[in-house]
């Protein structure tokens, strides 16, 4: 498996922690979120807050494969 240049196992890689930023509203939370979406979409991390992923949960789930829901 490999990783993105500045990964978490990149040793050069700065150790201090970034706050989040919904990619919808722009809100952001300086702590890791279990509520928060995330995306990789043309091989950029993308987050959404967990009021940005209900108000799009059809549109979330329309990109899915049927044997996911």
């Amino acid at each position: 498996m490999t990783s993105l240049p500045g990964g978490s196992d990149d040793p050069d890689s700065a150790t201090e922690q970034q706050a989040l930023v919904c990619a919808g509203c722009g809100v952001k939370a300086e702590s890791p979120q279990p509520t928060w979406t995330f995306s990789v979409e043309n091989g950029e991390r993308r987050y959404f807050c967990d009021a940005c992923s209900r108000e799009n949960l059809r549109a979330i789930e329309g990109r899915l494969d049927s044997s996911w829901w």
